[in-house]
């Protein structure tokens, strides 16, 4: 074995280690809540309308719908997601519940599952390296996949999301390993190879809608191998155009039943969804371009209007352009066809209509993990080939090592920042719970004040927020004709609703700001 493949393999560990480290350390997201609430059965109507009652809850007593519901069964999981949230499949939920009634519902057993999903991604990353790669040589083809491998386990992006409980680590896995069959079934062109391309797809689609995404580059790419194979024989054309079709035709069979959910439920899902259509600006949606893509590696932030957040990611943008033409000159058409459609063909997908009628679609980093590997396999090769040449930095460090030294070193360093960090970009919603969280717990006998919002993302976030509230703190949630207390320096509001402020107006009290970023405020007499 050679050297640098031994320490691709330690670098390889390294990354499985950081998987585990701190997992309850982070915000639970409010995404996170509704896996866990959905996946114990419940819906988010008969939640609200247990707790939103004008009463004082213990902070803790919120926790109970993480829990599996008393009673429930599976069929209450799918139920959840059909009648609120169709746009999200059931498999992954249905794999927490099972999850959930097997270790239990904290937050390192519940975010214990995504993490072995992301690490299931790695086998399959070194399996589509190998065939991505395969013309180019046994040896190449071995170190351009180890490479590709070791950057998916260091990733901080795929970290972060490895480390969240939600099914963005499964559909990264379920990408990697659909391409890896894609490419063996157009190599054998047998109907057991594209069978197992199916049930792939299948399972993409009961992950997450967006696999779609990758199925569309799938297809692309076919389009382009079987324009450019120029094959007119009876026997070809059933080799290479009705087994895909075939092929794709039963995936969406199989998945035709959560189909049918979505498109009876489409409303639901157009209403779930707006906020991604909230116009933005170009500038805006470059430095999340910039900033996604570049998180596979390096993934520092030091305030998103901060020049230095982006200055040091742009030699890594600069080092994906080059390693993008690298594979074009010094690869196969098979080869950098396949990485350029991955790439490209999702992200246009969600940029264009980003262009054309507004929206920031292509601007959430989730949205494109689509994207992703394809990006790490060129950065692979990129490095592979610079590792068969002599050339050497100040006469000594091969320059591949170095490359590869600080490739990983930046993505260690963001590894370890972020995993001694309570909150991150990621967190969405939920960014300032943390700091919301004690600036309540600092507040002796604190009552937090709250409603559904104007939004109604209240609940997930209350939620997200008992999990760092210190037991004896009470929270009062105004129902629909709200009863306010007395106003004091122990009652709180987090994130008061219009109607809110103007029943607190009305009273004629004042809301005095305690953290504008975390929507924390005390209520006090005029």
């Amino acid at each position: 074995m050679s050297k640098i493949s031994q320490i691709l393999i330690v670098l390889i560990a390294v990354g499985i280690a950081f998987h585990f480290i701190n997992l309850d350390r982070k915000v639970y997201w409010h995404d996170e809540v509704y896996t866990s609430m959905r996946s114990a059965g419940f819906t988010r109507a008969e939640i609200d309308q247990e707790l939103f009652q004008n009463r004082l809850i213990p902070a803790p007593e919120l926790q109970k719908f993480q829990r599996i519901k008393p009673g429930s069964g599976a069929i209450d999981t799918i139920r959840s997601l059909a009648t609120e949230d169709p746009q999200h499949p059931p498999l992954y939920f249905l794999m927490t519940r099972g999850w959930m009634e097997l270790f239990g519902s904290s937050l390192t057993a519940v975010r214990l599952l995504p993490v072995l999903c992301s690490l299931l991604g790695l086998p399959l990353m070194y399996g589509l390296g190998l065939e991505l790669f395969r013309d180019s040589g046994t040896g190449l083809a071995r170190l351009a996949a180890l490479l590709a491998t070791t950057f998916l386990a260091l990733s901080p992006f795929d970290m972060l999301f490895a480390q969240t409980a939600r099914q963005y680590s499964l559909l990264t896995t379920i990408v990697i390993g659909s391409s890896w069959v894609l490419l063996r079934a157009m190599r054998l062109k047998t109907w057991q190879s594209w069978g197992l391309y199916s049930v792939a797809c299948a399972v993409g689609f009961y992950t997450h809608p967006f696999f779609g995404l990758t199925l569309v580059g799938h297809g692309v790419y076919w389009l382009l191998r079987l324009v450019q194979g120029g094959r007119s024989s009876l026997s070809a054309l059933s080799n290479v155009f009705w087994k895909p079709l075939l092929s794709v035709a039963v995936s969406l069979i199989l998945f035709s039943p959560w189909l049918k959910v979505i498109l009876s439920n489409y409303s639901r899902v157009s209403a779930t969804t707006d906020w991604a259509r909230v116009q933005v600006g170009w500038l805006y949606l470059a430095k999340l371009w910039l900033l996604s893509f570049t998180a596979l590696f390096f993934d520092l932030d030091f305030g998103f209007d901060n020049g230095l957040t982006y200055a040091l990611r742009v030699p890594i943008a600069l080092l994906m352009g080059l390693a993008l033409y690298t594979v074009c000159r010094r690869t196969s058409s098979a080869t950098w066809q396949f990485i350029l459609t991955t790439i490209f063909v999702p992200f246009f997908i969600l940029a264009l209509p980003d262009f054309l009628v507004g929206g920031k679609r292509s601007a959430v980093s989730r949205y494109l993990i689509s994207c992703f590997p394809g990006v790490q396999l060129a950065m692979a090769w990129l490095v592979a080939t610079i590792a068969q040449a002599p050339k050497k930095l100040w006469g000594k460090i091969p320059l591949a090592h170095g490359l590869l030294g600080i490739l990983c070193a930046g993505s260690i360093l963001s590894c370890t920042v972020s995993a001694a960090a309570d909150t991150w970009w990621s967190k969405d919603l939920s960014y300032f719970n943390a700091e919301v969280a004690r600036l309540v717990n600092a507040t002796p006998g604190a009552i937090v004040l709250s409603d559904l919002g104007d939004d109604f993302t209240n609940t997930g976030d209350l939620i997200s927020l008992s999990y760092r509230l210190n037991p004896e703190v009470r929270l009062l949630l105004l129902g629909a004709a709200p009863q306010l207390p007395s106003p004091g320096p122990n009652v709180l509001v987090f994130r008061p609703s219009g109607k809110m402020r103007a029943a607190i107006a009305q009273a004629g009290d004042r809301l005095e700001v305690v953290s504008e970023a975390g929507n924390l405020w005390r209520l006090r007499p005029s």
